[in-house]
């Protein structure tokens, strides 16, 4: 799912010994994935201790519209079965002044001939319909993010320029329709990562709608996992790769290829995932690092955040650690174990 072999060198660390604060101040520059609650307890003063400001979750066009919606745009429509979790985890995340990211994914059969999750739909004002309708629904969210790695064959097909294309057309149309439900809907398309079966550089070259004109956008998605040492203006890795450490290079090609929003800004660099996986090998990333080295890179990579204007949110994969599994490969790199303890990444994150 994840990076391709990288050189890494992991070094033994000093442990950071200074405690979290007890608040962290809430800010939209730090983002999680993890659960909404563990055991029927929430997870949101949780984040709000961390200083989390958007929580981020995901969910399925294919489950939520079965069959072909009379009237696309409208939430009331019949065809449509929405999940009433995201209700309560809205009020939840409220309470903490946090809000929350909507990820959306996931093609109906009726809207792509009857092929697989990840095929792109025949049309792609569909899935822009099914967005205003899904705004709607939930007027509290305002921060959409249009297909997670799309670079990807196993997320979305076609692939190559043709997916390019497809992928370009499908962002533009739900730009469009989001922001004329609400002028405060925030739309992050790109959402790349650092390789991909069509590598991120080469990716944001070949964002094109037909006749050549850039999709639109508030910010570009980008996940730029890392086996180096998690600092701006290193060596490109080249290949048209890009780790942390090329996100100025990144930043540069958005530029040149995507130029600027609608309204004359740049494209900020919106961070989903990120990860630093501790302990032992895993099944999903080559490399893992001590706990004390989690908890450096965490502050390398949010003293990046703080500082470069051009990042507007860095988030995290994994609040806990992921569950066991009988090979005892899985990764293990949330801030906190599955048993509860809090590893020196929990306060690094919190001071950043």
């Amino acid at each position: 799912m994840r990076i391709a072999p990288l050189l890494v060198a992991l070094g033994v660390l000093a442990c950071l010994a200074s405690a979290a604060p007890a608040q962290a101040a809430v800010t939209t520059r730090k983002a999680m994935w993890g659960p909404a609650e563990v055991d029927g307890v929430s997870q949101f003063p949780v984040y709000a201790k961390l200083g989390v400001g958007i929580w981020q979750t995901t969910i399925s066009w294919r489950d939520i519209a079965t069959r072909r919606p009379a009237n696309p745009t409208d939430p009331t429509d019949p065809a449509y079965a929405w999940p009433t979790a995201l209700d309560d985890q809205i009020v939840e995340a409220r309470r903490y002044g946090i809000t929350i990211l909507v990820s959306v994914a996931g093609t109906p059969t009726w809207a792509n001939g009857g092929g697989a999750w990840n095929e792109a739909p025949r049309d792609p004002a569909d899935y822009g319909a099914f967005m205003a309708a899904a705004s709607r629904h939930w007027p509290a969210v305002h921060r959409w993010l249009i297909w997670g790695e799309p670079s990807r064959k196993a997320n979305f097909s076609p692939t190559g320029r043709a997916g390019a294309e497809r992928y370009a057309r499908l962002l533009d149309s739900s730009y469009a329709q989001l922001k004329k439900v609400s002028r405060r809907n925030l739309v992050i398309g790109g959402n790349s990562y650092t390789i991909g079966d069509v590598r991120p550089l080469d990716w944001i070259r070949m964002l094109r709608l037909p006749g050549g004109k850039r999709p639109r956008m508030d910010y570009y998605g980008h996940n730029p996992f890392t086996g180096r040492t998690p600092r701006l203006s290193q060596p490109p890795l080249g290949h048209g790769y890009a780790d942390f450490g090329d996100l100025d290079t990144l930043a540069q090609t958005i530029d040149r290829y995507l130029g600027r929003r609608p309204d004359g800004k740049r494209i900020p660099i919106f961070i989903s995932e990120l990860c630093f996986p501790t302990d032992h090998a895993n099944w999903e990333f080559n490399i893992f690092m001590s706990r004390q080295q989690q908890a450096r890179w965490m502050t390398d990579v949010l003293r990046v955040s703080r500082t470069w204007s051009r990042l507007v949110t860095l988030g995290y994969m994994g609040l806990y650690d992921f569950p066991l599994r009988p090979d005892n490969d899985q990764v293990e790199s949330g801030l906190i174990t599955r048993g509860g303890v809090r590893k020196p990444a929990f306060a690094a994150f919190a001071r950043g």
